[in-house]
């Protein structure tokens, strides 16, 4: 499964280095080579909104398989294109494969592993291979960009899409549950249910501090602290090596504290590194000690959200793990897309500031969510005994 989670996320940040580069060499304005980035992040948030539902319907196997090769084809058109607009069709069908591949991964991911503490150490991994990319992805960009041109970069994504693909079409089986057709619920409830909420808002709370973090990281270490582009590489690349470490305890705390406390936990981290940024912003200048060290505590809480999240936003759904997961995605997608990107144009993106404010607001709320679903479960008297820690 792996494989399918980094492409979707390497197809964007593999791009990055050439991205100046663009309008020059496709005759047009850097306006349309920033959609270009848009459409892809559209495309694979909404697009699970569509392919959720499908594989409820047909299977996992089929909409991943399918979705691979669209990724493939996306690759190699964007790879050949001269114009501006057909490169931005081509990112478009890129950034829809990717998004049917993603479905079918995460959806497989609650077929085989809901009921199984494996699922946390899954989730947990598959977010630290996500936070990692950011880190490798456009150094190799860079790489093969200077020794072979910018068309190379895609016909690598190209390549890789047709060995994952093919290793997919013998190792992966279908997983989804069978359903009668009579018997095949609605998701009205899924967007009815308190908990689907609060947890889908936990995830997009992690993932988007990370996404404001990376948001700002360049321009606070290189513009303010002086960083080289390779130190800033390898002090971004330590917060993605905290999360991979925490990961290795991922069952572990999950097995302790149960989903609500990990969440519960994570959320406080998030709140403590964003005081500690605050204080390094007011107190002291921009370095490694003020910014990347506070982002290794609110990394810690990213891990503890993340892993357990999907568990606690998707219980409940099994027969319609696909359309459930398509939603937690896409609604997760576009709270990091619009209350992040808020955050960083409204306040000043050269400062920790949009981390500190956007951390501490969606914390906050998240908190507070989980309170009224704990103040529940206490008048049900249907709290768990981990959770209740």
């Amino acid at each position: 499964m792996a494989p399918f989670d980094i492409l979707a996320s390497l197809a964007m940040d593999i791009f990055l280095p050439v991205v100046p580069a663009m309008p020059s060499i496709l005759n047009t304005t850097p306006s349309m080579i920033q959609l270009a980035l848009s459409l892809y992040m559209v495309a694979l948030g909404v697009g699970q909104v569509v392919f959720g539902p499908i594989s409820d319907r047909i299977g996992r196997r089929p909409v991943l398989l399918a979705g691979g090769a669209l990724f493939a084809v996306g690759s190699l058109g964007a790879a050949w294109s001269s114009t501006a607009e057909v490169f931005l069709y081509f990112r478009l069908v890129q950034g829809t494969g990717a998004s049917a591949a993603l479905v079918a991964t995460f959806a497989t991911v609650r077929d085989v592993y809901a009921s199984r503490p494996e699922n946390a150490v899954i989730y947990a991994w598959f977010s630290s291979m996500l936070a990692f990319v950011p880190a490798i992805g456009p150094v190799a960009g860079a790489i093969i960009a200077e020794a072979l041109g910018w068309q190379a970069i895609f016909l690598t994504l190209a390549a890789l899409a047709v060995l994952v693909v093919g290793h997919a079409l013998f190792r992966w089986h279908e997983t989804r549950p069978v359903i009668e057709a009579e018997r095949r619920p609605s998701v009205l409830p899924i967007l009815m249910s308190v908990s689907f909420w609060v947890y889908t808002a936990g995830f997009g709370t992690g993932m988007g501090a990370f996404f404001v973090f990376f948001s700002t990281a360049p321009r606070v270490l290189i513009g303010r602290a002086g960083y080289s582009e390779f130190g800033f590489s390898l002090a971004f690349a330590t917060v993605a090596l905290v999360m991979i470490a925490t990961t290795r305890f991922a069952q572990a705390f999950v097995g302790r504290w149960g989903v609500a406390g990990c969440v519960a936990r994570g959320m406080g981290l998030l709140i403590c590194g964003a005081a500690l940024l605050g204080i390094g912003e007011v107190y002291g200048s921009a370095s490694f000690f003020t910014f990347i060290i506070p982002m290794w505590v609110m990394a810690v809480g990213i891990v503890f959200t993340v892993s357990v999240t999907a568990n606690g936003a998707l219980a409940g759904f099994d027969e319609i793990a696909g359309s459930a997961v398509a939603l937690y995605f896409c609604i997760q997608s576009l709270i990091v897309s619009s209350v992040g990107t808020l955050a960083v144009t409204l306040l000043d993106g050269d400062t920790a500031w949009p981390l500190v404010c956007y951390a501490t607001a969606m914390a906050l709320l998240v908190s507070s969510g989980l309170w009224r679903l704990r103040s529940w479960a206490l008048r049900q008297g249907a709290l768990p005994q981990a959770d209740s820690q």
